[in-house]
């Protein structure tokens, strides 16, 4: 200002006076109110102690609030001025983008060079600062403190102008939807992925009572407090969810499970390690290096599972697409919008300066402080359940009208929340009775959600590209997983209500602990619990009767079954099979071919997972597990097989039985969407979790784990195992085994 000023008396002058009294109006004052601030503030904090006074100095600051508002009600006028001075004046534009500013701090790029605008942005942004200076001042100044009531002062100021300035900055210029004088609130936000040209990237997102604003957040550079930049905003009255011209969305690019599994895994290995590290006492510099590898990991994870379109247009005809992994956030969020769309009617938009303010107030305004990583969880905060969630989807009652119906389960895992289970859909019922049974495997979960959902047979209204089918969510609702009320052995049954429908379900929790247990059957003259080699001596068979019978099932209607194994049969059904084959029913091939197809694949699952020994046997699971963690392929194929034909003879000649039949089944995979490693992930626990609960994975024998660190490193282990054997070609065995196993007339 001083160099324009001087210029402008001369005979070439730059700017005239009146113009740079526009541009500049008021900063000579803010200057002093700053430098008087300032000059009294650092002698008192060069001889600082518990009982040096500074909230006079704030109080002062705050009283002198009027000169801002000056500066800012002429603030778009100096820019508007600033902008017709470059466009007449050459000079004048080149000095206004190429300002340096002194710096009082050593900034290390001296260079840096600013342009007017920016800098005239300054001082608004300066009482958005002090405010939030204010405000952690105060949580660490004690309320008997002289200051305290002081502060407070300067606060309650501070916030009533920023709100002021916030509510009239729109009205004087094109009035906002929202009524006059009633103030732009956040409703929600959550961090989300968006798909930007191919790649996710993670955004923070903002709902405001008018607009949704999509941010990013800036890297934060020593020290400094957070900081958003925005990357685009769309007023709600001109949002939509479809767009009329777009009628192939794009496909979104999928991560393969196998990708997220390996994740996992590597969360849970570092995860152990600075357990291992912390109670070894090592220097907090190691915990710090792993626990920013496991920011990495998580992050990454975060990025890469969500796969549930969510878009959103302007009518204008710009598109944006979020990934979500939930559905039930999914419709939350389409649900707040479109209830506040109501009340929007008039189009607007921000000038420069709107959206700089409205972005940097989202620091204070954020309510999700996070990435929902595990590594952001306070130290206290409670771990969540590890192990298995046993849930009955019994039935629903309350609908007014007759429906498709199913309903599907979501928890939260690794700080996410993803759809576990998925019941069938009962057809045109006012109280469907679904009565089926779940296993779903929890990590660190703290709450179960359900979603009722109407089947719709519309084939022509669903987009197959975008995963998104036009059932719709007739209600949704979610329970906390209490440990205190769920540690009790006994089936809890509850009701989840929602609007215009509620569900009965039944849950049952086992730890990590108990769930390893195998028991053995109490019943001699059994199948279920009775080892696999007693079974097949009384048979006089190779493979257990109830094996071949219930492959021979699915094989002959189930292998195009979508979701075959992996979506679960209703639990009265297994039960009544399981109870057939106990006795040795003669009519069970009758029940059977009567019977849903997905009770058959439970009913098959039962039995491996009742085996008083893994078929893989407690002997060589440790075997397996290291064998599966050689890097060397050549060394791995050699040991994996050499482990498989080590096998007892019925456990190896049921394997095989079972294994052939899985690859029939992925080569459907097409149409029943069950890959192999999909199949992997349902039967390898199943196949090889252990009787007893220390035959752990041994990692380094002279460090214990704890249960839930463990326990998701050796789920994926057995996972990684069967994989393993699904993948290869062909296994050969010895020749006379492999005779008797394909020849023999009694299998």
């Amino acid at each position: 200002m001083k160099p324009l000023k001087a210029a402008a008396t001369t005979s070439q002058p730059v700017l005239t006076i009146p113009q740079i009294e526009t541009i500049f109006f008021k900063v000579p004052e803010l200057y002093e109110v700053h430098k008087e601030f300032y000059d009294g503030l650092l002698p008192r904090v060069q001889q600082w102690s518990h009982h040096q006074r500074v909230g006079d100095l704030f109080q002062k600051q705050a009283s002198q609030l009027g000169v801002y508002r000056a500066f800012v009600d002429n603030y778009e006028v100096a820019v508007e001025t600033a902008e017709k001075c470059c466009q007449a004046n050459t000079q004048f534009a080149e000095i206004s983008e190429n300002l340096k500013v002194r710096s009082t701090k050593d900034v290390k790029d001296q260079s840096a060079k600013n342009s007017l605008e920016t800098l005239l942005y300054k001082p608004v942004d300066r009482v958005t600062r002090s405010t939030l200076v204010l405000h952690d001042l105060l949580k660490h100044t004690p309320s008997s403190h002289p200051d305290h009531p002081l502060l407070q002062d300067a606060l309650r100021i501070s916030q009533n102008f920023l709100s002021s300035i916030n509510e009239e900055t729109t009205p004087r210029r094109q009035s906002m939807t929202v009524k006059k004088g009633e103030n732009r609130q956040l409703l929600k936000d959550s961090f989300m992925v968006e798909l930007v040209e191919g790649t996710r990237k993670l955004r923070h997102v903002f709902l405001f009572t008018d607009l949704l604003l999509c941010a990013k957040l800036k890297k934060q550079i020593g020290g400094k407090s957070q900081q958003y930049d925005s990357k685009w905003y769309i007023p709600l009255s001109d949002l939509t969810f479809q767009n009329a011209d777009e009628s192939e969305p794009l496909p979104i690019p999928q991560v393969p499970d196998e990708e997220l599994d390996a994740m996992k895994v590597k969360i849970s290995h570092i995860k152990s390690e600075i357990q291992r590290e912390k109670r070894a006492n090592k220097g907090s510099k190691v915990i710090d290096r792993l626990r920013k590898k496991l920011s990495e990991q998580e992050s990454l994870l975060l990025l890469t599972s969500p796969s549930m379109a969510l878009r959103v247009h302007n009518r204008n005809g710009k598109g944006y697409m979020f990934l979500m992994s939930s559905d039930y956030e999914r419709a939350e969020w389409k649900e707040t919008i479109q209830e506040q769309q109501k009340k929007c009617f008039k189009s607007f938009s921000l000038t420069s300066m709107e959206l700089q303010m409205l972005t940097n107030s989202c620091v204070k305004l954020q309510t999700v402080h996070h990435i929902p990583l595990t590594i952001n969880k306070e130290e206290d905060e409670s771990p969540g359940l590890h192990g298995f969630l046993n849930v009955i989807v019994h039935s629903a009652s309350g609908l007014k009208q007759s429906l498709n119906l199913y309903c599907t389960l979501e928890v939260d895992s690794f700080g996410y929340f993803a759809n576990k289970a998925k019941t069938r859909v009962y057809r045109y019922t006012t109280e469907p009775k679904w009565n089926e049974e779940f296993e779903i495997d929890l990590e660190g979960s703290q709450t179960l959600r359900l979603l009722c959902y109407e089947k719709s047979y519309n084939k022509t209204k669903q987009n197959k590209e975008d995963g998104d089918s036009t059932d719709r969510i007739i209600g949704k609702g979610q329970i906390p997983l209490d440990p205190q009320t769920l540690l009790g052995k006994d089936w809890q049954r509850t009701v989840i209500p929602m609007t215009g429908v509620s569900v009965k379900l039944s849950m049952k929790f086992t730890s990590r602990e108990f769930s390893l247990k195998r028991m053995p059957s109490r019943k001699p003259m059994g199948v279920f619990g009775i080892k696999i080699s007693t079974v097949t001596k009384r048979e006089h068979s190779k493979v257990p009767y109830i094996v071949r019978q219930c492959l021979e099932e699915i094989e002959r209607r189930g292998m195009e079954e979508v979701g075959i194994y992996r979506v679960s049969g209703v639990a009265t059904d297994i039960q009544v099979l399981k109870a057939a084959f106990d006795t040795n029913n003669k009519d069970v091939s009758v029940m059977m071919s009567e019977m849903d197809v997905n009770a058959i694949a439970g009913t098959l699952k039962l039995y491996f997972r009742e085996l008083p020994e893994p078929l893989f046997t407690d002997d060589l699971y440790p075997n397996f597990a290291g064998g599966i963690a050689l890097s060397d392929s050549v060394a791995k194929e050699s040991c994996m097989l050499n482990l498989l034909l080590s096998l007892p003879e019925p456990n190896l000649v049921t394997f095989l039985f079972l294994l052939d039949h899985l690859k029939r089944v992925a080569d459907k995979e097409s149409i029943n969407k069950m890959s192999l490693h999909n199949l992997a992930t349902v039967f390898g626990p199943t196949l090889l979790r252990p009787a007893e609960k220390d035959s752990k994975i041994p990692t380094n024998p002279t460090q214990p784990i704890s249960m839930g660190d463990s326990w998701s490193l050796e789920v994926m282990s057995q996972v990684q195992v069967l994989l393993y054997f699904l993948q290869l070609e062909t296994i050969p065995t010895p020749d006379s085994k492999r005779q008797s196993i394909l020849f023999s007339t009694e299998v």
